[in-house]
Order: C-alpha cells, then sequence, then structure tokens
C-alpha cells in the first residue's frame, strides 16, 4: 500500500464509490456509509439480503470512539482492550447512527477498527468510516488475496487495492450491546481472534 493508493481510496469513499480494499482479515468491499447507492451496490454485488447489517470500519480507533461519543465508559474500555484488531464489535446504537449498516435493528452497529502493521500501514491514512463487507458473494469463501475475488465483483468495482496475501479468516464477531448495564458478552463467531483471548481481555 502507498500513500497515493490510500489518497485515491479516499477520494473513492468520498464520492460514494465501491472499492476492494484489504484489512487485517481478508478483502473486503467499502463505500461511504451514508451512500444509498454505494450500499446498494455492494448487496447487489455480493447477492447479500438487504435485510442482513453490514459493519461500519474506521481506521483509527479515536475516531471510533469520537463518532460514538454516547458509547458508556465500560464499553468504550472493552473497545481499547479489543481493537484494533480482527474483531467486530456490535454495539447499542441508541442515536441510530449509520442507518445504512444497521438493517432492521437500527439501535444496534457493527464496528470494525483493523490492526494495521507492515504494508497495511499506509491505511491509517483514511480518516473517514466506510461500510465494508467482505468480498465475496455471500455464503462463499472468504478472500485472502485479490484474485480470489470473484472476477464479475472485481469488474463492478471503482476502485482495486492490492496487498498481496492476508490471513484469510474473518473476524470474531462479539455482541457487546448489554456489557455497559451488566458486563454480559456474547461471542457470536469466533474467527481471526481466538475466543479464549476474547474472554480474557473482557
Amino acid at each position: 500500500m502507498t500513500a497515493r493508493q490510500v489518497a485515491t481510496f479516499n477520494r473513492c469513499m468520498a464520492v460514494g464509490g465501491v472499492a476492494i480494499f484489504p484489512s487485517d482479515t481478508v478483502y473486503g468491499l467499502a463505500t461511504e456509509p451514508e451512500s444509498k447507492e454505494g450500499v446498494r451496490r455492494i448487496y447487489a454485488l455480493k447477492g447479500r439480503p438487504p435485510e442482513r447489517p453490514a459493519a461500519v470500519m474506521f481506521f483509527r480507533l479515536e475516531l471510533a470512539l469520537a463518532a460514538l461519543p454516547e458509547l458508556g465508559e465500560d464499553t468504550r474500555a472493552a473497545l481499547g482492550r479489543l481493537l484494533p484488531g480482527p474483531l467486530t464489535a456490535l454495539l447499542p446504537n441508541p442515536e441510530r447512527r449509520f442507518p445504512l449498516a444497521c438493517g432492521p435493528e437500527p439501535e444496534r452497529l457493527g464496528l470494525r477498527v483493523p490492526a494495521l502493521a507492515g504494508g497495511l500501514e499506509p491505511l491509517r491514512a483514511v480518516s473517514w468510516p466506510v461500510l465494508q463487507s467482505s468480498a465475496n458473494r455471500s455464503g462463499e469463501p472468504d478472500a485472502r488475496r485479490l484474485a480470489d475475488v470473484p472476477v464479475d465483483i472485481r469488474r463492478c468495482v471503482d476502485l482495486q487495492l492490492d496487498a498481496g496475501e492476508l490471513p484469510g479468516t474473518p473476524s470474531t464477531v462479539v455482541d457487546l450491546t448489554r456489557y455497559e448495564s451488566s458486563g454480559e458478552f456474547s461471542i457470536l463467531r469466533e474467527g481471526a481472534l481466538p475466543a479464549a483471548r476474547v474472554n480474557s481481555l473482557l
């Protein structure tokens, strides 16, 4: 990844375009979170049912926390222990922020903040969140390499960023919607971050 590629990615997001980009887990599809057309294109490319939620990704944790000021202190502390990293946190969303990512549950939001090291570190310069989903057809294997993304998806996006081979295991999904009130959490999908590590952090 280069600074020029990241600047192009920023411009693509600013106009509601759709990009394939690398994360700390697998290749994803991204668009501006408020772009109805961009979100429609992502769901159409994936063949994803519109009622299924996506996640919003920030490229630095401090930006995510600043964008969600209503989060309680315990939840913010938990996010500080878990992120950045290969994890999707489901959070309470009483202000109904980023509604296009929330599907039928506008008061619950999926949040990603990837760990960007090595060749991915330039992505930390992305200053705005993206709505993201894995760059595959719904229900099919995740893409470890750009070449693993189906050709018809690659042909229909506005930008492709290639960072070589990625780890290939999707993010672990943790529900923190009740964490503030009761300290409860649940692991909905074990992925790149082992469940034992989540339990130790929380």
